[in-house]
């Protein structure tokens, strides 16, 4: 199914002006992705009949006339720490510290033991949906898993996934007769990733060491509905959030690409994590309190930039 060929969203208009607040600004029709809103007799009124439901109205509107009743207030407030919900105007965010976060924020492999309290997961969570997203969609699910036995389940699952994989990439049979018929993805699996996956195979079964999620004590599976315009840009959207905000309350995190692959070859994987099959998962992000320091953020290779 292409973009253009999914279901809308819901287009319900659920804002609600107050006529007496209202100045006739028009501030808020400038802003209105869909013309939802016009000015009619000096007054903020509503004359479409679809909505994003973005809350952009509401936000710019000086005197607080208007309400979008489909927006969930409590989700911009924070269990763990307090926001400020003015808006910060564009240029007036220090450009260099931005940047230092981003630079200092890596892919964590070594964490304590220490648990990752539930509310610091909620919160992530709703960092995570400030996200944009294609047509206001926000059609983002979460799965938690709070602790270390949840994760090491999901380990369980990956792992028993992998072990499949390596035998059948073990018949030399298999993998030249697929690619005999154009299908050049196994023997490509055993060329690449067989010795990898089987070593850690081999020091989860015989050592007891995690070298797919590094001993995290929490994660997050990062899933959005597969009806919405762009789901996949949606989802590592909202996960590149989490993945900031985690380094600036001192926690670690590492994508784990070796679950998202289990999971998106084999759907019983994320139907025991609770998921629906209208959903798909397209980002798993270990978490936990990192056991490594770094003394600067580390570079890149070069980048190919071109200009049309």
């Amino acid at each position: 199914m292409s973009n253009l060929e999914k279901t809308d969203p819901d287009r319900t208009v659920t804002a609600l002006i107050d006529a007496d607040r209202c100045i006739g600004c028009g501030m808020c029709t400038l802003v209105c992705p869909l013309q939802t809103l016009a000015i009619e007799n000096g007054k903020a009124v509503i004359r479409g009949t679809d909505s994003l439901n973005c809350d952009h109205c509401a936000a710019v509107c000086p005197t607080e006339a208007i309400q979008v009743a489909s927006i969930d207030s409590s989700l911009y407030r924070f269990k763990t720490f307090s926001a400020n919900c003015s808006w910060l105007p564009h240029g007036r965010f220090d450009t260099a510290s931005l940047v230092n976060l981003m630079g200092s924020r890596r892919s964590c492999r070594n964490y304590t033991d220490q648990s990752v309290d539930r509310e610091l997961l909620e919160d992530l969570v709703k960092i995570g949906i400030l996200a944009p997203s294609g047509s206001n969609c926000q059609p983002w699910t979460f799965t938690l898993l709070p602790d270390r036995a949840a994760v090491s389940r999901l380990g369980q699952q990956v792992g028993d996934f992998f072990r499949k994989i390596n035998r059948m990439a073990e018949k030399r049979w298999l993998r030249w007769g697929l690619k005999l018929f154009g299908k050049p993805g196994l023997d490509n699996y055993y060329r690449l990733h067989h010795a990898t996956v089987q070593m850690g195979l081999y020091a989860w079964d015989k050592q007891g060491r995690d070298l797919l999620f590094h001993g995290a004590t929490a994660a997050i599976v990062v899933a959005a509905r597969n009806d919405a315009s762009c789901p996949s840009e949606d989802a590592l959207l909202a996960t590149g959030q989490i993945l900031l905000a985690a380094h600036a309350m001192g926690l670690g995190t590492c994508l784990i690409g070796f679950a998202i692959e289990a999971m998106q070859r084999d759907r019983s994987i994320v139907r025991n994590l609770g998921i629906p099959e209208q959903e798909t998962a397209y980002a798993v992000i270990a978490l936990g309190w990192p056991d490594e320091t770094y003394q600067r953020t580390a570079g890149r290779r070069p980048v190919t930039i071109r200009y049309a």
